[in-house]
C-alpha cells in the first residue's frame, strides 16, 4: 500500500493512493497522522480500513507534504556506501571508516514533499544531490536486535539528503550542512514493508534535469538496514514515524572534477526500484 501526508481542501491529512485516487484513512480510522498510524493496532488492518474510506480526489489534485511531515527523530547515515566513502577520500576528504555507523540527526523543517522545491539558501552555491532510500519506523522501541529489526519497520520512501556543502564543512560534525530548510525531499510516499522482501537488494538512480548523476543499489550499504536501526536504538528509543535515511551511493556533486552543484531552475529525480519515483525543482531562496 502507497502512504502519503497531504492537503486537501486546506486541511491536513493523510491516506492511502490506489490507482491515481487519494482515499482519506483519517477521517475513516480518526488517526490524526500518519505517524500515529503506523505505530497503532489499526496499520495491520489498513487494507480493511481502505474499504471503508471515502476518495478525496485524484492523486494529482492533493498537495502532498514530507512523508512523515514532523517526525520525533529524522537519523541519517554518514558515508555508508563503499564507493561514495571512497570518492569522498579522493576528493580530498580525510575521513576514515568507522566500525560502527556514524550518524547525524535531521529537524523536520529542513524536508520538503515530491513536487515541492528544494530550496538553494542565500549563504551557498554549493547545494549538493545525495539520492538514499529511508526507512519509516512503525513500532517503536530501545536496544532493538538486529534479528528482530525489520519488525520495526513500516514502510520505505526515496528521500534526497540535499547538502549545503562548505557549512558541511566547516567541522567535523556536518550536521550544519545538512539541515538549512527545505533541503531535504521526502516521498512521494511511504510503501508498506509488506511490499518490499526485507534484504531486498533496491535499484537507487539519482537524476540531475534528466542526467543520471548517480546509480548504484541499497545491497552496497555498509551498515545495514536492521544495523542502522539496532545502532540508533541503543542511543534513543525509536518512536512511530521516526525515519532513518541510510546512506547514498557514489556520484555526488562536490566529488567531480570541476565540481557540480544543484542550481536554481534545476529538477532532481530520486528513483529507487520498489519505491516510487521523488522528483524536486530548485529554487533559490527569497
Amino acid at each position: 500500500m502507497k502512504l502519503i501526508s497531504y492537503i486537501h481542501a486546506g486541511r491536513e491529512s493523510w491516506g492511502a493512493v490506489v490507482d491515481e485516487q487519494v482515499f482519506d484513512l483519517a477521517s475513516a480510522t480518526g488517526i490524526g497522522t500518519l505517524a500515529e498510524f503506523v505505530g497503532s493496532p489499526e496499520f495491520e488492518r489498513r487494507e480493511a480500513l481502505l474499504s471503508g474510506a471515502a476518495p478525496v480526489g485524484g492523486y494529482a489534485e492533493v498537495t502532498l507534504l514530507p512523508v512523515i511531515p514532523r517526525p520525533e527523530k529524522i537519523v541519517c547515515a554518514v558515508r555508508n556506501y563503499m564507493d561514495h566513502h571512497q570518492e569522498a577520500v579522493g576528493a580530498g576528504l580525510k575521513v576514515e571508516l568507522s566500525s560502527e555507523p556514524p550518524i547525524f540527526l535531521r529537524v523536520w523543517r529542513s524536508q520538503t514533499a515530491h513536487n515541492a522545491s528544494i530550496v538553494r539558501p542565500k549563504v551557498s552555491e554549493s547545494l549538493d544531490w545525495e539520492g538514499e532510500l529511508a526507512v519509516i519506523i512503525g513500532k517503536g522501541g530501545r536496544n532493538i536486535p538486529e534479528e528482530h529489526a525489520y519488525e520495526h519497520v513500516a514502510g520505505y520512501a526515496c528521500y534526497n539528503d540535499g547538502s549545503v556543502r562548505e557549512w558541511q564543512f566547516h567541522a567535523k560534525q556536518i550536521a550544519s550542512g545538512k539541515n538549512f530548510e527545505a533541503t531535504g525531499g521526502f516521498g512521494p510516499w511511504m510503501v508498506t514493508a509488506d511490499e518490499i522482501e526485507p534484504g531486498r537488494q533496491l535499484k537507487l538512480e539519482v537524476r540531475l534535469n534528466g542526467e543520471v548523476v548517480q546509480s548504484g543499489n541499497t545491497g552496497q550499504m555498509i551498515f545495514s538496514v536492521p544495523r542502522l536501526i539496532s545502532y540508533a536504538s541503543a542511543i534513543f528509543t525509536l518512536s512511530p514515524g521516526d525515519v532513518i535515511v541510510t546512506g547514498t551511493p557514489s556520484g555526488v556533486g562536490f566529488s567531480r572534477k570541476p565540481p557540480r552543484f544543484m542550481k536554481p531552475g534545476d529538477v532532481c529525480e530520486v528513483e529507487i526500484e520498489g519505491v516510487g519515483l521523488l522528483r524536486n525543482p530548485i529554487v533559490q531562496q527569497a
